[in-house]
């Protein structure tokens, strides 16, 4: 088990992360949702208590406890006064290491995942971007949302999530970081005291099994009568730990050059981060196409997507489209001036900054880092690459990743024929 303990004495609070490596990246396609009900049941009991009684202890002194689940992690997440600390840490181990998954609750939280579901089929840009992921990798974890699939939540059981628990959740698998009102080395004796009768079982911690991801660019519609329409366009981009500029297969750490990873980055807070954002003042304010718009490129183990979207009115949908592909992909061909390069650095920097003010949010940016194995130095070495970018490197790394998108479209059917012209194919 690894322990990152971080003293801040600002405020009598310490808040802790518990990251265990078992997100939506470990499920196999037959079970995809299964982390997501299992942080979700995880809270409902244990071997000795019940849901009620797990809910007075953490309310009763103003704590807080909640776990989640990602498609590279699964979190428990505590947050208390110092005094109080030890009994809610307690709480968590017992929570981790002896859950009793309760049948009834189970069943419960199965069926709210398939109301979530199904809510997700009557939103535009969740189905838009739904058909997104699954044009990108098919066959891949990430095809899927985080809730999973009708199909598949509607067959997991208790059964299923004892026997994921017992395969990833382990003390040799997991990483506890703790910020707040306690010393470092008082933070590790007690993480020892409270988990050191856990054992790790005599078997190799089980890997994920992945497809290789690969380009195939598709294009995918779908008819629904809304008053907007959804254009997405989506690149797959690097993953966090690899770097295709540099020697391949290395880690880009290796370098001294700024990864792809932070190059991209910055390309995404350029074209879609805020209201002074590329995508937002060109098709928004100058040209009025866009109820919203934006772009995310979100830190991913494996291989990422970057996406650009718009929500237009229908009647606008072939010109947005055009329009967003425009601005992604002058990018490889119109180097940022020294003002739109100095502008995006100081605004991702400064994002990156404010994002670590309080004990939560430093204990998860820490034990994240360690849990996609980057490591806690790589809290320093982001800011130091996205300083040392350059405008010409933002321009290579756009033309390594921005060359023929994926292309998904939700709208009326009017919508969807004024884009038949732009498009090379759909499904």
């Amino acid at each position: 088990m690894v322990v990152i303990a971080v003293e801040n004495t600002a405020a009598d609070i310490i808040a802790a992360r518990i990251f265990v490596r078992a997100g939506g990246l470990w499920e196999a396609r037959s079970q995809a949702g299964i982390s997501h009900l299992l942080a979700a049941v995880m809270t409902k009991g244990t071997a000795r208590l019940s849901s009620l009684e797990i809910a007075e202890q953490v309310e009763s002194v103003g704590a807080s406890l909640s776990t989640d689940s990602t498609t590279d992690y699964f979190l428990l997440s505590i947050k208390t006064v110092t005094a109080d600390f030890v009994q809610i840490l307690e709480l968590a181990a017992e929570l981790l290491t002896a859950p009793s998954f309760p049948s009834a609750e189970v069943e419960l939280e199965r069926r709210l995942t398939l109301q979530g579901i199904r809510s997700q089929q009557e939103q535009p840009f969740s189905v838009a971007f739904d058909m997104l992921r699954q044009g990108m990798y098919c066959l891949h974890p990430y095809a899927f949302s985080s809730l999973g699939s009708e199909e598949t939540v509607a067959n997991l059981g208790r059964d299923d999530l004892c026997l994921f628990h017992q395969h990833h959740f382990r003390p040799d698998n997991m990483v506890i970081s703790i910020a707040g009102n306690m010393p470092p080395q008082e933070c590790i004796e007690l993480v020892e005291k409270v988990f050191g009768q856990w054992q790790a079982p005599n078997l190799p911690i089980v890997a994920p099994q992945l497809p290789p991801v690969k380009v195939n660019p598709t294009v995918v519609r779908q008819a629904q009568e809304t008053q907007q329409a959804i254009v997405m366009l989506g690149y797959l981009a690097p993953p966090v730990q690899f770097d295709s500029a540099h020697t391949a297969g290395a880690t880009a750490w290796h370098s001294s050059l700024p990864s792809d990873y932070a190059a991209m980055k910055l390309l995404n807070t350029y074209l879609g981060n805020g209201l002074s954002s590329r995508l937002f003042v060109e098709l928004r304010e100058k040209r009025g196409l866009a109820y919203d718009v934006s772009a995310f490129y979100p830190t991913r183990l494996e291989p990422a997507m970057f996406v650009v979207y718009i929500g237009t009115a229908p009647e606008n949908a072939a010109i947005a489209l055009e329009g967003l592909r425009a601005e992604v992909e002058r990018l490889g061909t119109i180097e940022l001036t020294p003002e739109e390069l100095l502008a995006s650095k100081n605004k991702l920097l400064g994002q990156y900054a404010l994002g670590k003010q309080t004990n939560s949010q430093i204990a998860q940016v820490l034990g994240w880092y360690e849990t996609l194995g980057l490591g806690i130095e790589f809290d320093s070495r982001f800011p130091a690459e996205i300083s040392a970018i350059s405008a010409a490197i933002a321009n290579e790394a756009a033309r390594r990743y921005f060359t023929e998108p994926y292309i998904s479209i939700v709208g009326p059917a009017s919508a969807l024929q004024k884009t038949d012209a732009l498009l090379p194919s759909s499904r």
